[in-house]
């Protein structure tokens, strides 16, 4: 049994709770990014809490939240730091960006240029940035959540595929439900409200997270179990609807959230559905649509489940 897996979900579901409304499958998938340690991709458009999200996220984590604005003048430096003469020390010394934070909020990543974006590679990652034939390392357990608005194109910059394969999961936020959204201009209707929240979220046993991670290694993976993984990779690599398909890194990605899902069902072997419940989360930022396919109307998340229904599941 995955106890800790399951009492780590329940413990950031009430915490995010008092904050978030409405939210259940996103904070699921963050659950698996933080036990698996990978980095999380928000798409959604303006006005739906991707913010508040992370920011209540770094507060029942208890580590330091910082914010980057994505704009398309913001250079690498900006991020990452930069040397700067200290005259009491009559010498240069590096003063960080704010990407050195537990969790780091990339807002409209597609706003940032190509230079700024790759900066962010060796970042997410090695958890470390170079500066200067120096390597600076970050936080153990750094995480980056960035947002971008899909349906917005006018003075963006789409992601390459190399940054999009070094993000774990792709979180799609959609317009809350009416009784939610009834309940978010109850709880936010005052001028106040926000703060008093936040101030309300509990930190988080740290033991907690370390407990989930040993347990989710022990999540047992059958051989059948893993031939399908790359049963999936490979189809989504023959398919005829996709230029690109699921790299090496991202079956990792699969696997790893598959046995984390596992655990939160509480089981101690993982099982084709705990694929497929991951599969659109890890999978569908990850493989290109080909011009045709992208003509005719078809999304990354049609072609996940298309391939899904093709592969032959173990028996």
């Amino acid at each position: 049994m995955s106890a800790s897996i399951q009492q780590l979900e329940a413990r950031l579901a009430r915490e995010l709770g008092r904050v978030v409304v409405g939210a259940d499958a996103a904070i699921r998938a963050l659950v698996i990014a933080l036990v698996a340690g990978g980095h999380v991709l928000v798409q959604g458009v303006p006005g739906l809490g991707k913010t508040l999200l992370a920011k209540t996220l770094a507060r029942a984590l208890g580590g330091e939240f910082k914010r980057i604005q994505g704009t398309s003048d913001l250079m690498p430096s900006d991020i990452i730091g930069t040397h700067v003469f200290d005259e009491s020390q009559r010498d240069f010394v590096f003063r960080p960006g704010p990407l050195f934070a537990d969790v780091v909020l990339v807002d409209e990543i597609n706003r940032v240029g190509p230079k700024t974006q790759s900066a962010l590679l060796e970042a997410m990652e090695e958890r470390q940035v170079s500066v200067e034939r120096t390597a600076f390392p970050l936080p153990a357990d750094f995480l980056v959540l960035a947002t971008q608005n899909p349906r917005e194109f006018e003075g963006t910059y789409p992601l390459p595929e190399s940054q999009l394969d070094r993000f774990m999961l792709r979180i799609d936020v959609d317009y809350p439900r009416r009784e939610a959204e009834t309940e978010i201009l109850t709880r936010y209707g005052g001028m106040l409200a926000t703060r008093a929240t936040l101030d309300g979220v509990q930190v988080l046993e740290r033991s907690l997270l370390g407990q989930a991670r040993e347990e989710a290694e022990h999540i047992h993976a059958a051989d059948g179990l893993l031939a399908y993984v790359l049963d999936i990779a490979a189809a989504s690599r023959e398919h005829s609807r996709l230029s690109l398909g699921l790299s090496t890194r991202g079956a990792l990605a699969l696997l790893k959230a598959a046995r984390i899902t596992a655990g939160l069902r509480g089981g101690d072997f993982v099982t084709p559905d705990d694929v497929k419940e991951a599969a659109i989360w890890v999978m569908a930022h990850r493989l290109v649509l080909t011009p045709e396919a992208a003509l005719e109307g078809s999304s990354d998340v049609d072609v996940v489940r298309s391939l899904l229904a093709e592969t032959p599941v173990p028996r």
